[in-house]
């Protein structure tokens, strides 16, 4: 771990997100200061308490120390409330500006980032590191402020009551600044390994539920349970570590400090010192105090390094590369003709090119199908269009023009995309219909996509209609109606160019034919490209590409490819055999 996410170091990171709050911090520090300004105080009134007070049995001092001390109590409760509400506050307030500064960053990153990134680890940065990060740094600057002011103002008292007998300090703090790094080190990897864990367990439990159903029809719940229990005993292991590790500087501490308060007491047996009930009191009492800004001091390097490998995962983070979005035109409306020169292209967790050197045309307001065995590369070709991944080698053009001089909004706007695995937002139907442009439609304009994409004779059925709340992910619904919303979130936005990969190859054969009227519908007077596990569903394409190991080896209409006998007409003779 290099320095820039370690010590005092963390708190810097964080300044350019407190520093719009600065004043709740002032106020914060200087209630701070004032609580710690009172525990000294009250400490330091028991020398003249005991000495002029008690036995010289003045009453009137008496009664004036009693209001004095109701209102230093009264002023270290109004400034421990108004510290405690400050920092909240302004934890708050930077947790919530990071978790959105997150937010957008992943909104903005590459799908190649997320290929190679867990969701439930991505998951755990949003909430529990940057929960983790606040805590940590806001506790870090109570106890650094506090504490520090507390400790120093015990040791004005202990060198008020007795200089002497304070001296034996100067032998404790070396030995607590020492046992504290010690300490520091091996908290760190320890909290490492925990972070990890939680992201290990986020992601666990994310595949269980994504995959219950998969998981019920293997009879794989022992396996899951065993897999998980084994996860669990390493984070539990992982706690245990933390609290071990931490838990000795308490102990610790304390041993070192009752050393010097023994030391103090021997000194005094031995009538080695000349010293008054009240100097005594009040120097044994700030000793015993001062043990506890000691123990406090040697945790701020605990939370120090909670901070510091929150800080390193949540600035990795926001370091990591976004989409490359240089482009300068802002095309308003493309023809739709495409072109692909000479483009190969290997995805970042594989070795082999999913694209060799491939090179095709598309005309506009053509219909182009894309047919091939599984892993051919017909699915990176229309991923490469709308620039989920970006290529190093050939050019992909769009009326001519090279797509990365495109801006990324307006190419994308350009595009219908329909996928086998459609996802839909935990919301209404007609929230998913309009989605990213719920202002920019009315409910007539809902409407007729709907109708147009055969899916109003489904959605007139339930009982709110368009505004039917369909679950997570569309869980209420059935695949085809699915893939129905797709096609009318698309029609909706009238893309001049449409995506189908294999946008019917899961439905049920009544779905496939509302589904694939649907699609006919919505290819009107627009460019298509048409991945399709079903060859009957493309029999009236303008062409067909028969990609094989990211080339394409064949290329023709239906009948002209039929006629060839070559890999699709094995393909279909296949199909139509079974």
């Amino acid at each position: 771990m290099s320095n820039k996410y370690s010590s005092l170091n963390t708190i810097k990171q964080l300044w350019p997100f407190i520093y719009p709050h600065k004043k709740a911090l002032i106020v914060a520090i200087i209630a701070l200061l004032f609580n710690a300004a009172t525990d000294a105080t009250l400490i330091s009134l028991t020398k003249p308490l005991l000495d002029n007070g008690l036995m010289d049995k003045n009453y009137e001092l008496l009664i004036l120390f009693s209001i004095g001390i109701i209102g230093l109590i009264a002023l270290r409760g109004l400034s421990n409330y108004c510290s405690t509400y400050c920092l909240s506050w302004l934890s708050g307030k930077v947790v919530t500006k990071f978790r959105q500064l997150i937010f957008n960053h992943l909104v903005k990153s590459p799908i190649s980032f997320l290929d190679k990134n867990p969701i439930g680890e991505l998951v755990t940065l949003i909430t529990y590191n940057t929960q983790l990060l606040s805590k940590a740094s806001s506790d870090a600057l109570i106890i650094l402020v506090r504490e520090v002011a507390y400790a120093i103002g015990l040791c004005i008292v202990m060198f008020y009551g007795n200089w002497k007998l304070a001296s034996v300090l100067i032998v404790v703090v070396p030995l607590v600044i020492f046992i504290a790094q010690f300490i520091a080190k091996k908290f760190r990897h320890a909290l490492i390994s925990m972070q990890k864990g939680i992201g290990t367990i986020t992601t666990a439990a994310d595949e269980m539920l994504k995959g219950h159903k998969e998981i019920l029809i293997f009879n794989a719940q022992k396996y899951e349970k065993n897999n998980f229990y084994s996860i669990n005993e390493v984070f539990r292991r992982g706690i245990l570590k933390i609290v071990l590790v931490s838990g000795l500087s308490t102990p610790i501490i304390q041993l070192v400090a009752t050393l010097a308060l023994g030391l103090i007491l021997f000194l005094v047996a031995n009538q080695t010192l000349d010293i008054t009930p009240g100097s005594f009191t009040v120097v044994f009492s700030a000793m015993v105090a001062v043990m506890r800004p000691l123990r406090e001091l040697t945790s701020v390097h605990l939370e120090l390094q909670k901070g510091s490998v929150a800080c390193e995962s949540l600035f990795g983070l926001l370091n990591s590369a976004v989409e490359e979005d240089s482009g300068t035109i802002d095309l308003k409306r493309a023809k739709g003709s495409i072109e692909f020169h000479h483009v190969t292209y290997t995805y970042p967790t594989r070795t082999s090119p999913s694209l060799n050197n491939i090179s095709f045309k598309i005309k506009e307001g053509e219909t182009v199908a894309l047919v091939g065995r599984s892993g051919a590369g017909k699915s990176t070709i229309a991923s490469l269009l709308p620039r989920f991944y970006d290529i190093s080698v050939g050019e992909i053009l769009l009326d001519s023009v090279d797509i990365k001089k495109y801006t990324l909004k307006s190419l994308r706007n350009q595009i219908g995309y329909v996928s086998q695995r459609v996802h839909l937002f935990n919301g209404t139907i007609a929230d998913n219909i309009a989605y990213g442009a719920k202002n920019k439609f009315s409910q007539e304009d809902i409407i007729n996509a709907a109708i147009q994409a055969n899916a109003m004779e489904f959605i007139e059925k339930l009982e709110h209609g368009l505004d039917t709340e369909i679950g997570d992910n569309g869980v209420l619904l059935s695949g085809g109606q699915r893939q129905r919303i797709a096609i009318a979130r698309v029609l909706l936005r009238d893309n001049p160019i449409l995506i189908f990969d294999e946008a019917t190859s899961a439905l049920d054969n009544e779905s496939e034919r509302l589904v694939q009227q649907a699609i006919e519908h919505l290819q009107k007077n627009r460019t298509s490209i048409i991945i399709a596990h079903r060859l009957s569903t493309i029999e009236r394409a303008d062409r067909i590409l028969v990609i094989d190991q990211g080339k394409i080896i064949e290329e023709g209409t239906h009948k002209g490819l039929l006629l060839q006998n070559g890999l699709y007409a094995k393909m279909y003779q296949l199909q139509f055999n079974t």
